[in-house]
């Protein structure tokens, strides 16, 4: 799996890859990025809808639990190894990118978040990822909770 664009600049920082494989690394990123681009302009009908449901989505979630915590809890999910929607949600920390941006109702990869439950200032949250078909998705349970800095940190159930 490739690693998200923040953990292959920290990489490059760290001195365990060099110039020419951050840029290779930062290339596929980009490509995929312009690919997408052309699919919603190939067929803007179907992007915009797309994008109706994302800020559907991400806007009775805000509603329930506050934009903060929504971001907290894609922050946390984005440092878990190996997990794929990783590379859609590495930004998430930035506050000049809205929510809805990170979530994927219908497009391929899917991510949703089906449910937070917050219990004893520790989250039970249950996302969706992968296939868009009904049933297809992968299903996983992420337990969320404070470090001793305050930072949400998902631990996979």
């Amino acid at each position: 799996m490739l690693p998200t664009p923040s953990q292959i600049i920290s990489s490059y920082e760290r001195g365990e890859i060099e110039r020419e494989e951050m840029h290779a690394m930062m290339a596929i990123h980009a490509r995929e990025l312009i690919r997408e681009m052309e699919e919603d302009y190939q067929n803007p009908a179907a992007a915009w809808i797309e994008g109706l449901r994302a800020r559907r989505a991400a806007g009775l979630l805000v509603r329930r639990h506050g934009g903060r915590l929504i971001r907290e809890i894609l922050v946390a999910l984005a440092d878990v190894p190996d997990f794929p929607p990783a590379k859609l949600l590495w930004n998430a920390a930035h506050p000049d990118v809205p929510v809805h941006c990170f979530f994927r109702i219908r497009r391929e990869p899917v991510f949703r978040i089906l449910s937070i439950d917050p219990k004893d200032g520790e989250f039970r949250v249950l996302i969706e990822h992968g296939e868009a078909a009904k049933g297809k998705g992968t299903r996983r349970t992420f337990l969320l909770k404070r470090d001793p800095l305050l930072k949400l940190r998902a631990e996979a159930l």
